[in-house]
């Protein structure tokens, strides 16, 4: 019989004005917090995070974000916790700060708070990281035995934050019940461990219906700077329910496509993980052979959130049918997650489909 598995943070708190309260949320957990942060998002948190560490008595060892989810970041840090003494890590900000956190937690087997200051991944509330070169170029996922201890996010710092980032969260987020339907279809195993669950795949279907009802309003709402309930539903579903989407449900061609850009030059390296995904996502549903009004439900809400859906928006308009292999070279490489789609996909089926994606959306 096929084992399941199901993983989530052991704790979630969403809402406007949640960040006031985290003195006293992490008091519980640790008494000298290495807070890892970047310098744009610590300059809208920093303040309010000293003021409500400081009224529980907690003091912290904050430093600066160099930029990549690499290895030899995470070894800096884990370096820095060391000589500091520190019982637990706190990462503030997008996606690669908060993989870098929960790979410095690991390190030093502290535990791990995560605060995304910007719904932009899905990363915020899973048991792995993604690892990166220094120069940006994907090298690897990194699992760990557990999930966050707490996932706190402040709707209202999210709010503010640009709306292409929001906007690449939904894309992220979309790719969450594509791929794990393809991981259901061909009874792979999802990134915890066992095969998909009934809660799983559940919750990977809410997401993309929340998406779909919400996403429109809530991106307008935020290139406003305000906090709606289409807000606060996105806000859930890019962060939430797309994190155990993703994990317990499976990846599949959509992210694979995003690994293999990685592999070019150019200023491909200029977009987002989710504008990236979003594309990759358009690609494995050409794979799929879904029939045309299906694939233009997904590029017509794509183009209302300001996602690319042409390769000239991917900034590849010059780009050579070789480079493109090499793309599907690297998404279809042995250990990558295209193997939940069909291990049978080649490197030529990619590039015809991102070929074929961006015909379709012009």
């Amino acid at each position: 019989m096929s084992v399941i598995c199901f993983a989530a943070p052991s704790r979630y708190i969403q809402g406007k004005g949640t960040l006031n309260d985290i003195g006293q949320y992490v008091k519980v957990l640790g008494q000298k917090p290495l807070i890892i942060s970047g310098g744009t998002s610590w300059k809208v948190t920093g303040e309010t995070i000293r003021e409500s560490l400081k009224s529980v008595g907690l003091d912290f060892h904050y430093d600066q974000f160099n930029g990549e989810s690499s290895m030899n970041e995470i070894n800096r840090y884990v370096e820095m916790g060391k000589a500091n003494l520190v019982d637990l890590v706190i990462g503030v900000g997008g996606g690669k700060v908060l993989d870098t956190a929960k790979a410095v937690a690991d390190g030093l087997n502290v535990k791990v708070v995560i605060v995304p200051s910007l719904a932009s991944t899905d990363a915020p509330t899973s048991a792995l990281s993604v690892i990166y070169t220094d120069e940006g170029v994907f090298e690897a996922y990194k699992f760990y035995n557990k999930n966050p201890d707490l996932v706190l996010v402040d709707t209202a710092v999210v709010a503010k934050a640009p709306a292409r980032l929001f906007a690449s969260g939904i894309a992220d987020a979309m790719a969450t019940w594509v791929e794990a339907r393809a991981t259901l279809n061909s009874n792979s195993s999802a990134m915890a461990g066992g095969k998909v669950s009934i809660a799983a795949r559940s919750i990977a279907q809410a997401c993309e219906e929340t998406l779909f009802k919400y996403g429109i309003p809530a991106y307008k709402a935020v290139q406003k700077g305000v906090v709606t309930s289409a807000v606060e539903a996105v806000v859930e579903a890019n962060t939430l329910l797309s994190g155990i989407g993703f994990e317990s449900g499976g990846l599949a061609g959509a992210h694979a496509i995003h690994n293999g850009f990685t592999v070019l030059n150019g200023d491909i390296h200029h977009l987002t993980h989710g504008e990236k995904v979003a594309y990759g996502t358009l690609v494995q549903l050409v794979l799929e052979l879904h029939p045309a009004e299906e694939l233009y439900k997904y590029i017509n809400f794509y183009k209302e959130l300001g996602l690319p859906t042409t390769l000239r928006e991917l900034h590849l308009d010059n780009v050579s049918y070789e480079e493109l292999l090499k793309v599907g070279k690297a998404a279809t490489q042995e250990g990558e997650t295209m193997g939940n789609l069909s291990p049978e996909i080649t490197a030529e089926d990619v590039a015809n489909a991102i070929i074929a994606v961006d015909q379709l959306s012009k």
